[in-house]
């Protein structure tokens, strides 16, 4: 299958209830063409979508956005960062585009956002393709459950957060678990670094690792609207990410037994390294879910 080189994208903000949500979206050759919503994950923004956006924009209508508190999005000073509230946002967003059906792409934070919505509006969803997005308790690893289990008072915890936030802390996320380093371009970590040292991002990340139990709280029921809508569901995981492992892919097939699954020799990021091989899979996952 040939995809054009280039995809012609722009960047927008909108204004979603006082937040400026900045996004990035291709300009495919026909009106008509599938909607992929991109759901990016910690620490990262959309620009991680970046190559994908490239190298499918052309065929289909990818549309990322940042999050309040990542990326160019623009939150007030009191906005409160909880996950409920990024599903908030993120679903204003959609209503703002005036988008109606998608394929939803979920990694990493983008699951537990994504999910909400899907659980509001079923009707949005005509797919969804999952990669390294957690949603069952044996996808957690020893490190992701210790991580979890932070709160806010106790001794030593905010700064267990405030680690994973440094530069190292940020490279380590893309290099865990990757065979073979040189395929990573540094530019993902050091752009990522630079939204976390903003004014504010380390606290709103902080806030967020201490609500990310609140997710855990809402597998049963993620789980359980899975099973009922049966949505046709592409995952594609980096089998060596440190924080949820291979495990919690193959977890999506006790509810979703049709869903097809690719595992690959990576970390948490498998784009970066991975492209070639998991384009293509999304490309044909997107033709037969749209018809």
């Amino acid at each position: 299958m040939a995809f054009p080189l280039l995809a012609r994208t722009v960047h927008r903000h909108v204004e979603v209830d006082g937040v400026r949500v900045f996004y990035r979206e291709s300009l495919p050759e026909r009106d008509d063409a599938p909607v992929l919503l991109l759901l990016h994950g910690f620490p990262s923004a959309s620009h991680q979508f970046r190559r994908l956006i490239d190298a499918l924009g052309g065929r289909y209508r990818l549309i990322a956005p940042d999050y309040p508190g990542f990326g160019h999005t623009e939150a007030p000073a009191d906005f409160t960062y909880s996950f409920d509230r990024l599903a908030d946002i993120t679903e204003g967003f959609i209503g703002a585009l005036g988008l109606t059906r998608m394929v939803m792409y979920v990694f990493d934070f983008g699951a537990p956002v994504g999910l909400r919505i899907a659980e509001r509006h079923p009707e949005w969803i005509a797919g969804l393709i999952v990669q390294n997005g957690n949603a069952y308790t044996e996808g957690l690893s020893d490190a992701a459950r210790d991580f979890i289990a932070l709160r806010p008072g106790r001794p030593g915890a905010e700064q267990a957060v405030r680690d994973l936030l440094t530069l190292p802390g940020t490279r380590g996320q893309y290099q865990t678990g990757v065979a073979d380093t040189e395929l990573l371009a540094p530019d993902a970590w050091t752009l990522d670094q630079h939204f976390l040292d903003l004014p504010g991002r380390k606290e709103a990340q902080v806030a967020l690792a201490f609500d990310y139990h609140s997710n855990l709280e809402r597998y049963a029921a993620w789980q359980a609207w899975l099973r009922r809508h049966t949505p046709p569901t592409l995952i594609t995981w980096g089998g060596n990410d440190p924080f949820f492992p291979a495990s919690g892919a193959h977890a999506y097939l006790r509810d979703l037994p049709d869903a097809e699954l690719h595992v690959f020799d990576t970390g948490h990021f498998a784009l970066e390294d991975h492209l070639p091989e998991i384009a293509p899979l999304i490309a044909g996952f997107l033709d037969r879910v749209w018809k």
